[in-house]
C-alpha cells in the first residue's frame, strides 16, 4: 500500500529519475536513508519497474509512430504481445476498450523503416488490419519542465 510519501517520491522520480536521494529526501521532510529504503521496496515490490532515457526523436531523427491494431477472431491479449516481442521496434502495447483492439507505439528509422515494422506487424498472422498515424510533434510531461 502506497503512502503520501511515497506518491510523492514517485512524483519527483518521475519527472527526474535522476534526482538525488538527498533533494528527494529534502522535499518529502525525511532523511536520506527511509527514503533510500522506501526507493528500494519501491523498485522491490515492482511499483518502480525500471528507468529510462526519454530520447528526443526529432533530435535523432527517427520517427515514432502509433499503430491501430485490429485482430481476426477472439482477442486474446497474449496473442498481442506474442506480436509486439517479434518487432524490436515496438516500443508500448496498449489493449484497448471498442475499437480498435490495441494500439501499438513504436519507433523506427524513416519511412521505409515505417513500412517495413507495419508489414512485419501484418505477417503476424492474427492481424484483420491495421492503420497508422505518424507522429509530427509530441509533448510529454517528462521533457515539460512542470
Amino acid at each position: 500500500m502506497l503512502d503520501d510519501v511515497d506518491r510523492a517520491i514517485l512524483d519527483i522520480l518521475r519527472r527526474n529519475a535522476r534526482e538525488p536521494v538527498s533533494e528527494i529526501a529534502r522535499a518529502v521532510g525525511l532523511s536520506s536513508a527511509p527514503v533510500s529504503r522506501r526507493i528500494a521496496r519501491l523498485e522491490r515490490t515492482g511499483v518502480i519497474k525500471g528507468y529510462v532515457a526519454v530520447v528526443d526523436q526529432g533530435a535523432t531523427g527517427g520517427i515514432d509512430a502509433f499503430t491501430e491494431l485490429r485482430l481476426s477472431g477472439s482477442v486474446d491479449t497474449a496473442r498481442i504481445e506474442d506480436i509486439a516481442r517479434d518487432v524490436l521496434e515496438i516500443q508500448q502495447v496498449f489493449t484497448i476498450a471498442g475499437d480498435p483492439d490495441a494500439l501499438l507505439h513504436f519507433r523506427v528509422d524513416n519511412v521505409d523503416h515505417l513500412q517495413r515494422v507495419v508489414n512485419a506487424i501484418r505477417r503476424s498472422g492474427a492481424v484483420a488490419g491495421t492503420k497508422t498515424l505518424i507522429v509530427l510533434k509530441s509533448w510529454d510531461r517528462t521533457s515539460a519542465g512542470d
